[in-house]
């Protein structure tokens, strides 16, 4: 007040030329406040009031869609059940709406309202991919590449109630944080996308016509499930009355009812993992041990007896021991090394080791072709010599070929769900480890397969050509094919059913890190 008073009386005093100056040096004066209050500004916004907490809940979409973004961050308290229990009601709000159509799109999510008839002649199929929401023409429906089919009889259900019912397709990109993550908040949402899909006011449950929700996604090594959120005690992903159907780049899940879906990933936990690993590098051990004392034996008796001289098939099997020898020590120096500038040479040499594996596992096949079922006219010159270009020299060819493409670095398995990730040298490139490993395995395999079989009858054809004299050797031709299938890789043959469950992949994993001994006892 006294500033004002004085002021007041400085302005009485003022002749008009001193009140034109005192103006010119007031505007000066904004001139250069201006730019300070524009710093200091950007100071007070440093903490906004964002309402993601049960005590500070959303007011708006466009609040709660930033929520996904905003809680990522520690500075600030979100509460998950909050903005999951914002969106879900949105979607009933939407469904209850009685304006038209509308859309809805804010950061992180896109919806959409679509008013179809209840007498509507056929499925109806909408496409809920980020660059298009919208209803998808009868017989149109594959060319989307995400996309939701409603059967007919469920709008067949609705009308007698209407004549023409709301469809709410809801797409949210759940971000990073806990917000729909799960009680244990271990769920893995593949691509962090969810779908919500209603019909109508009322809750949709018990379809005789099965919802279909079609996920494209890049092709997947690991299993994928069909999931619903469940909002009762708290909200929680779980997949009564969804059906997965998993292919190459796509998962089709079926469900009986309506609600928000998603594709959880499903690894292999940690503690299995380290499991696994201890019974690998332990299996490993022991084999190498067994391999050395194979090839120690081999080089003992080959000075003392003439067969081990002549022979080729001795040969063979020393050749494949070292292959193995020298595979299980890289894999023990692969996962107890630091990966470093030299990773992209480990995963090569442990990449070589592994084919010559595989490649001495075929010619174990094709030497067991000729001996047992080819048998005359197998002279071949320089037999082992051939051999052993084929058995050394076809992989560096290959190793040769995926180096020179810059396929070879750190390959990381990752445990998404635990939070864990196990690190190694290999091959990075999906494609490379495609090719050069599985498609070659499964040509090895199938090769050694098929003259195993040959043998296997071979060798029972004869004994039940002599029936009566030999029916106590039964099992010992057993246990001779079962010695064979080591050498051919039968045992390798479990990884192809590894997808089957956890058993599977034990005893791949215990069978095949004690080869050396089965080798030795053969």
């Amino acid at each position: 007040m006294r500033l004002r008073a004085v002021m007041r009386k400085s302005l009485n005093r003022c002749t008009p030329s001193d009140l034109g100056a005192m103006l010119l040096l007031g505007f000066l004066l904004l001139l250069q406040l201006d730019p300070m209050r524009a710093k200091t500004e950007p100071q007070t916004n440093e903490k906004p009031n964002i309402r993601c907490s049960e005590e500070n809940p959303p007011l708006s979409t466009h609040g709660a869609a930033n929520c996904f973004v905003l809680c990522n961050q520690s500075s600030l308290e979100c509460n998950s059940k909050v903005i999951e229990s914002f969106w879900i009601k949105k979607e009933e709000e939407l469904a209850e709406n009685e304006t038209s159509q509308l859309s809805l799109y804010e950061p992180k999510v896109k919806a959409t309202v679509h008013i179809v008839s209840a007498s509507v002649s056929q499925d109806v199929s909408f496409s809920f991919s980020p660059s298009q929401m919208t209803v998808l023409p009868a017989g149109n429906e594959t060319e989307a590449p995400d996309r939701v089919r409603l059967p007919r009889s469920l709008f067949e259900r609705l009308r007698p109630k209407m004549s023409s019912v709301r469809v709410v397709l809801m797409v949210i990109n759940i971000g990073k944080g806990d917000i729909f993550k799960g009680q244990q908040l271990s769920s893995t949402v593949l691509d962090k996308r969810i779908v919500g899909i209603r019909v109508g006011k009322e809750p949709i449950r018990d379809l005789e016509e099965l919802v279909e929700i079609t996920f494209s996604h890049k092709p997947e090594l690991q299993k994928l499930q069909c999931v619903f959120w469940d909002d009762n005690k708290g909200g929680d992903w779980k997949s009564t009355g969804c059906y997965t159907e998993q292919k190459f780049n796509q998962t089709i899940c079926r469900c009986d009812h309506l609600s928000f879906f998603a594709l959880l990933l499903k690894p292999i936990d940690a503690s299995t993992a380290k499991t696994l690993n201890q019974i690998s590098l332990a299996g490993c051990s022991t084999s190498l041990c067994f391999l050395i004392l194979t090839i120690i034996l081999y080089f003992a008796l080959r000075f003392t007896r003439q067969k081990f001289k002549s022979e080729d098939a001795p040969k063979i099997h020393v050749a494949l021991s070292i292959s193995l020898a020298l595979l299980n020590l890289t894999f023990i120096i692969n996962q107890s090394s630091k990966q470093g500038t030299s990773c992209p040479a480990q995963g090569g040499i442990f990449h070589f080791f592994l084919l010559c594996c595989f490649t001495w596992m075929g010619i174990e096949a094709f030497h067991l072709y000729l001996l047992a079922i080819k048998i005359f006219n197998i002279y071949i010159r320089h037999y082992f010599l051939k051999l052993c270009l084929v058995g050394w020299g076809f992989p560096i060819l290959v190793v040769l070929i995926t180096g020179s493409t810059g396929s070879y670095g750190q390959y990381t398995i990752d445990e998404k769900a635990n939070g864990t990730h196990e690190k190694l040298c290999w091959i990075k490139n999906r494609t490379a480890l495609y090719i050069t490993v599985h498609a070659y395995f499964v040509v090895i395999f199938l090769f050694g397969a098929v003259v195993l079989s040959l043998v296997a009858w071979k060798i029972f054809h004869l004994r039940g050509s002599r029936a009566g004299k030999e029916q106590n050797q039964t099992w010992k031709g057993i246990l001779t094919v079962l010695g064979l299938s080591c050498l051919v890789g039968g045992t390798w043959g479990l990884f192809l059913l590894t997808q089957i469950g956890l058993t599977t992949v034990y005893i791949f994993t215990l069978l095949n890190s004690l080869q050396g001994k089965k080798i030795l006892s053969i």
